[in-house]
């Protein structure tokens, strides 16, 4: 699939990461962008980017270019995808390479096309795109051609996609717009409701990280984490410890949407690939 030049990118809402034939992975970085808003100048991208959200002065916003799997803002993300291309053909000089990149399975024709203009925009020659399950299989390695089923959870930022996937198509499918910032957002609001401090997006993403777990076990429920965040009562830092029991109270709802949705897959999935899928998974 790939040739010397060819780039291959999966455009994350939390993370972008860009693959370069024979280099494996040259870019790694969170799907973010620091504006300053009075002159409209890009200060930061990816990384350094995401260092400033929540700490941002009102001169400046650290956004999100994609929301969902697919773009929100589409100048934003124009000039996120061009950084990122750029960063990752380093040695290929003037030539620009064919991209690939990865889509939701069920975005519309719309969303589509705008991911397909951005690509071109941002300097490559061709682009081509694949969906996410199709790519996680075949990353997983996975004989996406065999005649048997296979399914594929694929759990992003702000997007989960569920496939199964056989004879080289995705057969049946569901998408659920509930994902990993969904889980962040759980935690935020668990500890605002619980303890009445305010945390941010990027701590309630350690502790899930950290802690987050989706079995009841003691060796999960008993990890802990400390975290600072700011009284709601006094404005004052405060900090206080969580535990893996409550954390995995907290996502339960995000979670159970994503065990929902691979239900459904499994529903409208021939009972032949059921079969497979119980044997082999």
């Amino acid at each position: 699939m790939f040739g010397r030049n060819d780039v291959g990118i999966d455009l994350g809402t939390a993370n972008t990461l860009v693959y370069v034939k024979g280099k494996g992975i040259v870019v790694n970085e969170p799907s973010v962008i620091a504006i300053n808003v009075s002159t409209g100048e890009i200060l930061k991208v990816g990384i350094e980017a995401k260092k400033m959200l929540g700490k941002t002065p009102a001169t400046i916003k650290a956004v999100r270019p994609l929301r969902d799997g697919v773009i929100a803002d589409y100048q934003t993300a124009l000039i996120m995808l061009k950084y990122f291309i750029d960063k990752a053909k380093g040695g290929f000089g003037i030539f620009k390479p064919r991209v690939v990149i990865g889509v939701p399975v069920g975005i519309t024709d719309v969303e589509r096309r705008a991911i397909l203009e951005a690509g071109l925009e941002a300097g490559a020659s061709r682009v081509f795109l694949l969906e996410e399950p199709m790519a996680t299989a075949i990353g997983a390695g996975l004989d996406v051609e065999e005649p048997s089923g296979n399914m594929v959870v694929d759990v992003g930022g702000g997007t989960t996609e569920v496939a199964v996937i056989s004879l080289g198509s995705i057969v049946t499918w569901d998408s659920v717009r509930i994902a990993g910032d969904e889980m962040d957002e759980a935690i935020v609001q668990y500890v605002r409701e619980t303890y009445r401090v305010a945390i941010g997006e990027r701590t309630a993403e350690r502790v899930k990280i950290e802690i987050g777990n989706v079995h009841s076990s003691d060796e999960y429920d008993e990890l802990e984490t400390t975290v600072t965040g700011i009284d709601l009562s006094s404005g004052l830092p405060r900090r206080i410890t969580l535990r893996g029991v409550e954390i995995r109270e907290a996502i339960r709802q995000p979670v159970m949407a994503i065990v929902e949705s691979v239900k459904a897959t499994l529903e409208k999935t021939p009972p032949e690939l059921v079969a497979d899928i119980m044997e082999r998974g």
